[in-house]
Formats: structure tokens, sequence, C-alpha cells
């Protein structure tokens, strides 16, 4: 699917609408695209990607369909949702058990709201990342319409609120708490940092599945809260 595109940004919505029915059928589809889109910086055949959070594993199972050499980081087993595919490590973000530079691209699709200290976070998929290698990081900022995730958008009107209410309309305990493993995090204050790092330049920032004039949005103080809906950052390691 071309990107950006309507079709593309319409076909992305249906699968994440349908995420909790079939998380195969929609991690697949978001495996394949975040492929094409690092493929735009050249190819992964041959390249060492490793994906940092990744949980059930499709995207680090799709860059290795790609002739990547890639690799599963995940803390938490229970993401892993019983795939053991081979690659996988249990492992902290925050510390990961690899050399400096020991990646030529380093992977995280939708896990800085889930960290507490994504500054940190960041630094080590930094630091993993040979000099000219290649940063991707996205995440759902938190005044984005899904920002409180399976209880947005009530969100907007307090989380613990949201939360309650999910919890009474579907009888079931909520899958994130905010402090705990979701995190209020803004794409401006982001933006501010990774833009003053030093190690790093910023190869692009855009809204990762807008399907128009993705790099406009996030360059609008206030609008870009609610309007990217999830941020796609890809910086580069400097020499």
């Amino acid at each position: 699917m071309k990107d950006p595109s309507l079709r593309r940004s319409v076909t992305l919505f249906r699968a994440f609408l349908n995420e909790q029915s079939d998380p195969d059928h929609c991690y697949a589809l978001l495996a394949r695209d975040a492929a094409d889109q690092l493929e735009r910086y050249g190819p992964l055949a041959g390249r060492v990607v490793v994906d940092i959070g990744g949980g059930s594993g499709h995207f680090a199972e799709e860059f290795r369909r790609r002739g990547a050499h890639s690799y599963l980081f995940e803390p938490d087993v229970r993401e892993l949702r019983g795939r053991t595919a081979r690659g996988t490590v249990l492992a902290d973000g925050y510390l990961l058990p690899l050399a400096d530079g020991a990646a030529d691209i380093s992977f995280s699709s939708n896990v800085l709201e889930h960290v507490e200290d994504p500054g940190t976070f960041l630094s080590e998929l930094v630091r993993v990342t040979a000099p000219g290698g290649l940063i991707y990081v996205s995440f759902t900022n938190w005044y984005s319409p899904w920002g409180g995730h399976e209880w947005a958008p009530w969100h907007y009107l307090g989380a613990e609120r949201a939360r309650r209410r999910y919890e009474r309309r579907t009888g079931r305990s909520a899958k994130h708490t905010l402090g705990e493993n979701l995190f209020r995090i803004h794409i401006g204050s982001t933006l501010r940092q990774v833009r003053s790092r030093t190690d790093t330049e910023v190869v692009t920032a855009r809204a990762r599945y807008w399907p128009f004039l993705p790099g406009v949005a996030p360059r609008i103080p206030l609008l870009r809260e609610f309007a990217t809906w999830n941020l796609l950052l890809i910086l580069r390691r400097c020499p």
C-alpha cells in the first residue's frame, strides 16, 4: 500500500478496530507497513534489526522475511502470547543485553507511552545502534483520541474515571493503569527532547497513519497533541 494514501490509512484503521478479535491480522499488517517505511532508507536484507518491546514478534518476523537478522527483546513474557520465535530474548528496554553499536536498526513500535522514563529508553536505543544506523520509534501520545488505549476516548475526562467506566461497561479489568503501564507522553516535549540530542539527527517526524501530508500536524503546536494520533520518529545515529 502506498504511504501515505487514503486506502492505506483506511485499511490500517479497520485492522486496528478489530485488533482485539483478530490481533494476528492487525499486527501482521502493521509489521508489513513498518518494514515498507524502513525500506525507504535502504534494504533490510543483511541488516541487524532489533525490535524492542515487540510483543508477539510480528515485526521481527516480517523483518526476517525480508532478509534481516532480526531479534526481539521483550520484557513481559505475557506479551509473547505463547509465541517463542527464534531470536526472542526476555530483556528490559532500559538495559538491553547488547554491545554498543550492535544493531543497524533499532525498532520500537507503540512502546514509548508504556515506559516511565522515555528519555532513558531512547538513549538505550541509540546506544545499541551503530553510527549511521536508524532508530524507528512510534508512540500514541496522551491527547490522541486513542491516548487512553482501551478506555479511550474517555481519558479526556480523567484517566481513573475512564478506567472505571471501561470496567463497568465490559465487566473485565482494564489492561492499562495510568502511572503503572501507561504514561502521559506528548508530541511537543518529545520533539524538543530528540532535537536537542547531539548523538542523533531527526530524519523524519510525522503522523504515522495520516493519509495526506503526514509531516504537517506534528509542526503545529497544540493542534499536534490531538491531531497527530500516533507520532513516527526516524532518527539517524550520528558518527
